[in-house]
């Protein structure tokens, strides 16, 4: 983290043009002059971090190859060693210089094959300490057990009083909404169109969106009840929803799913039709794709998945643009590596419910150990998403503190993860995971609109 902090100071050091303030090495002046300015002073402070961070990954180098780890974690240890001086130098050269184009990138890139170096190796190395042998995969996900059958699930009463008996058949349409997700999702088409048009945001615009978003929303969270409405039934998780219990007839539920489906295009319309189709693509692929595809017939569901919830990123930047513009394109990839860092927790916590309904998620097909470790790798990516995202002119210190401290965060839940191994560990990295996203998602409102 001492690494990802460098890059994201460093890359807004760059954004902002801090860096001329004090264009001479390793100080201001002529090399050794203290700098005279808050800018220059940060110049200075960054550049003292990257002695004392180096420092830190030297003895982290030294002390894990006296341990005699594989190999693979000294070769992942060896190369951000290596490129460590490489970092510095150019670094220098672009201080001393004012370069711009590829060395700024270079400077980057280098500093984020380190940070990529240093993610690698704690996996591998988790991975050897707290995996356990026995914890195999399935090398043929055919060959899992069938899904348990349907239990009877009997059909909860329904309250005497019309009036109590109104609010419990509401509250059930309103559970097929899947609410849960909805401020979220909301959270990332508001950030979306932030990022793209600042404080020229239309508050037409704004609500338009956002009411599109929650009816695609709950049309999607309709569809995905009543396609799954028999696996429902089956995992404990599940067998009280509204259809699993028949509460809500399949044919009441397709109906308000399609209403919510043509009520939420209208919406979308009214802003442009570049979001009513982005949207409908949205509904089309979680409730058909996702569900009837993905979900019950590979292991990769969730990271092929990740594309439902990186839409709304999409979608924002469309209704502020009228394009699927390359900020859109970046906040959706942060989007959409997040989302098996953040949902495989989720299927670790419920792997024998995944399993009774047939669902070859990960943990199931490929062990806990496997999944673990590939909650590491996709937070070292998302990390590496939202350092991208920094270069933005848009965002500032912020972004930059938020994502540095509320990951650090999520990566300490996530270490937690690979040493208690249990449930409340998962639920723990879960939550620790939608935190990070929602204060990510904030700061960059918060900085784009310069509240």
């Amino acid at each position: 983290m001492g690494v990802y902090l460098l890059l994201l100071v460093g890359t807004t050091v760059a954004v902002t043009d801090a860096v001329e303030t004090c264009a001479a090495w390793p100080a201001c002046g002529s090399g050794l002059t203290l700098p005279t300015t808050a800018a220059g002073a940060l110049v200075v402070g960054h550049r003292l971090a990257a002695v004392v961070v180096g420092f830190l990954v030297l003895a982290v180098g030294i002390a894990a190859w006296r341990a005699n780890p594989r190999r693979r974690v000294r070769a992942a240890l060896g190369v951000s060693l290596l490129c460590y001086p490489v970092q510095a130098a150019l670094g220098a050269v672009v201080a001393t210089t004012g370069a711009a184009g590829l060395l700024p990138a270079a400077h980057l890139f280098v500093g984020m094959v380190i940070f990529g170096g240093l993610v690698a190796a704690l996996a591998w190395t988790l991975e050897e300490r707290t995996g356990d042998p026995s914890d195999g995969p399935v090398t043929d996900p055919d060959a899992l057990s069938p899904p348990a059958p349907a239990e009877s699930v009997e059909r909860p009463s329904l309250p005497d009083d019309p009036v109590a008996r109104v609010r419990a058949v509401a509250g059930a349409y309103v559970r097929l909404t899947k609410p849960r997700l909805m401020w979220l999702l909301c959270l990332v088409a508001s950030a979306g169109m932030a990022l793209a048009a600042g404080t020229s945001l239309a508050p037409r615009t704004v609500v338009l969106t956002l009411l599109g978003g929650v009816l695609s929303i709950g049309a999607s969270g309709t569809f995905n009840h009543v396609l799954e409405r028999d696996v429902d039934r089956r995992m404990n998780r599940t067998s009280d929803r509204p259809l699993a219990t028949d509460v809500v007839s399949v044919r009441n539920a397709l109906a308000f799913g399609g209403l919510l489906t043509v009520a939420s295009l209208a919406a979308f319309a009214a802003v442009n039709w570049l979001v009513a189709v982005l949207g409908f693509v949205a509904i089309v692929f979680y409730s058909v794709i996702y569900t009837l595809v993905l979900k019950p017939n590979t292991v990769q569901n969730t990271v092929i998945g990740g594309a439902a919830g990186a839409l709304p990123a999409l979608i924002g930047w469309a209704a502020a643009t009228g394009e699927v513009g390359l900020g859109g394109l970046v906040l959706a990839t942060v989007i959409f590596l997040w989302t098996p860092a953040h949902f495989y927790n989720l299927a670790l916590a419920y792997k024998d419910d995944y399993a009774r309904g047939g669902f070859p998620m990960m943990p199931v097909v490929r062990g806990e150990t496997e999944t673990r470790k590939h909650i590491l790798w996709w937070l070292g990516a998302t990390l590496v998403g939202a350092g991208v995202l920094a270069t933005w002119s848009a965002l500032g210190w912020f972004y930059v503190v938020t994502t540095v401290v509320l990951g650090a965060a999520f990566l300490w839940a996530v270490v937690r993860l690979h040493t208690d191994r249990t449930e409340s560990a998962a639920f723990r990295a879960f939550h620790a995971s939608n935190a990070y996203l929602g204060a990510l998602l904030l700061a960059v409102v918060v900085d784009t609109l310069a509240i």
